[in-house]
């Protein structure tokens, strides 16, 4: 148990900026594990948005409220994800060949292909939750479980593309050695439960079992990414793991406010 306990804070100090106790003894082995509670970062992540979002919705107004949990979001994770995404955005728009591309890709600097992808990226996700939240109504747990499930889901989307496809850059000089080693199934399904159980409960208070079809897109686009970056560069980096991330949450959004809008 408190082994299990060390590898739970351990994805809580690698994946956000939440402050965990100094005391426990870190293992290297620790950060690999702990890719089963990746979802469960999902789940915080999103309950911290939500409760911003909450707080601040009779204050400002909801469109105010929603950029603001939307910026918590990423202040807690230390943009992490959306800086992959942006790499990403830059690395293959302005790439034409393995070399370039992981080349572009490991440089700070923010180019016009990454400014534009985080602007739209941004935007796709104000625009869906807001349409999501005015469709779903007013109830808390509701509200709090769309605010929670997609960003598990769409993390749990990204892991999956460790286990099904290898790791394209150099492992010891990249900033996400300690996640570009293969996930083993076990902790693959532990994460898989953590992502999908929510979205059960999602799917039995809102009363809307088709929400649960979400896994469907979040397949293929998990695929179809894979399949890019393989034909690319040869796999995987951590910055592909951020773009797929960001763009299953969106996909997520779209999906459950199209399921809600058609069922």
């Amino acid at each position: 148990m408190k082994k299990e306990l060390q590898i739970f804070f351990t994805a809580v100090s690698y994946y956000t900026r939440i402050p965990v106790p100094a005391l426990l003894p870190y293992e290297p082995n620790f950060l690999n594990a702990s890719s089963r509670y990746i979802p469960v970062i999902g789940w915080l992540t999103g309950t911290f948005s939500f409760f911003v979002f909450y707080f601040s919705n009779d204050i400002f107004g909801a469109s105010i409220a929603l950029l603001s949990a939307i910026a918590a979001s990423i202040l807690l994770t230390g943009v992490l994800h959306e800086d992959g995404f942006a790499d990403v955005c830059d690395g293959f728009g302005g790439g034409w060949t393995k070399e370039k591309i992981l080349e572009i890709m490991k440089d700070s600097r923010l180019g016009t292909y990454g400014v534009t992808g985080l602007v739209l990226i941004i935007a796709f996700k104000f625009l869906a939750l807001q349409q999501l939240l005015n469709t779903a109504g007013n109830d808390f747990y509701l509200l709090l479980l769309i605010f929670t499930v997609p960003p598990a889901l769409s993390r749990f989307t990204a892991i999956s593309l460790i286990y099904s496809y290898p790791y394209a850059g150099n492992p010891a000089n990249s900033k996400a050695k300690p996640v570009t080693e293969n996930i083993n199934i076990y902790n693959l399904w532990i994460a898989l439960i953590f992502a999908v159980v929510p979205l059960m409960l999602l799917s039995f208070i809102a009363h809307k079992p088709f929400l649960l079809l979400v896994i469907i897109p979040l397949y293929f686009q998990k695929r179809y990414m894979g399949i890019y970056f393989f034909q690319k560069i040869g796999g995987y980096t951590g910055d592909c793991l951020g773009a797929v991330q960001q763009v299953a949450e969106i996909i997520s959004y779209l999906t459950f406010l199209a399921v809600w809008k058609f069922s």
